[in-house]
């Protein structure tokens, strides 16, 4: 478990920059994702195949694999329009709602239901959410298109991250990762090529970025994210990964000479306080476990 939980640090960490990626507005949203997941393909793809570690899944995971790409490919390009088209603030929120969802469909889905705990901890990081980016924020909501989109993108990320759960439980990480990623790659590029968007013509920093994107956002991070996944529940990663906000808006104020507030701060400290309580509940059932085994061992010692 503390090797889950260090890879879903570290992944958590990967993702932080693509915000401020995403910011910089120098690729279209619906093109920024296709390279995302293209470039993240061309590498693992060849690696798999070379070194033979490529295990085949069942039918019913490799179909269930590829939805999961398709889905995940939506939900970033989703979340990249949303982002253009309205603030990163706003879509950063909506999008955050998506442990609410992963709630809900592992209540209703999962055998593993979410604990009080998880809804507790929930409540309190989206309440330190709000305090992040500021009550403002809401008064200044548009509910027109990009607002819907922040709202899909939550869900379609809900949708990734129960049904990725599902599939890890009897696939490795890596194959998972070789068939989503390209199915991602795949469905975007037909949507892309479709809808007249520009494959070229892009200037040497956004290559770059499109780079960073696809090698550290997407490959590095979500084969960490995924190894948490397959070892940890789904609603405490989706939780978890919440962290990112407040790592993003660091890194803003550090790239972007965006300000930080003493609000921001309290809001950060919120939000990871509620993250930290999700996974309270784990270590209480532990603290039992070990006093029904001393327990045990007292009555053991004690009866002739």
């Amino acid at each position: 478990m503390t090797k889950a939980r260090i890879a879903l640090i570290v992944g958590i960490l990967c993702i932080s920059i693509f915000p401020i990626l995403v910011k910089l507005n120098l690729t279209p949203g619906l093109i920024s994702a296709f390279y995302r997941m293209a470039i993240a393909s061309a590498v693992i793809l060849p690696y798999m195949l070379i070194t033979k570690k490529f295990k085949l899944p069942s039918v019913k995971n490799i179909v269930l694999s590829m939805v999961c790409g398709t889905v995940f490919g939506a939900d970033v390009a989703v979340w990249n329009i949303a982002i253009q088209e309205s603030t990163a603030t706003q879509a950063t929120l909506l999008t955050n709602l998506s442990p609410v969802w992963v709630g809900i469909g592992a209540f209703l889905f999962l055998k593993n239901k979410p604990t009080k705990n998880f809804w507790f901890g929930t409540v309190i990081a989206i309440l330190g959410m709000v305090f992040l980016v500021g009550f403002g924020t809401f008064l200044n909501f548009n509910f027109d298109l990009a607002f819907c989109f922040g709202i899909l993108s939550g869900m379609l990320y809900a949708v990734y991250m129960l049904t990725s759960k599902n599939i890890l439980n009897d696939t490795t990480v890596v194959s998972f990762m070789t068939i989503s990623v390209v199915s991602s790659a795949v469905s975007l590029g037909i949507i892309s090529y479709f809808t007249g968007a520009s494959f070229t013509g892009f200037s040497n920093l956004a290559w770059l970025v499109l780079v960073i994107q696809g090698l550290v956002c997407q490959l590095l991070a979500w084969l960490l994210i995924s190894y948490a996944t397959k070892n940890m529940r789904a609603t405490r990663v989706s939780v978890s990964l919440l962290g990112q906000a407040v790592l993003a808006t660091f890194l803003a104020w550090l790239f972007l000479d965006e300000k930080i507030t003493l609000q921001m701060i309290f809001g950060g400290i919120v939000l990871l306080f509620g993250i930290r309580i999700t996974f309270y509940q784990k270590q209480l059932n532990v603290f039992k476990i070990v006093q029904k085994r001393k327990t045990k061992e007292v009555d053991l010692i004690v009866k002739p």
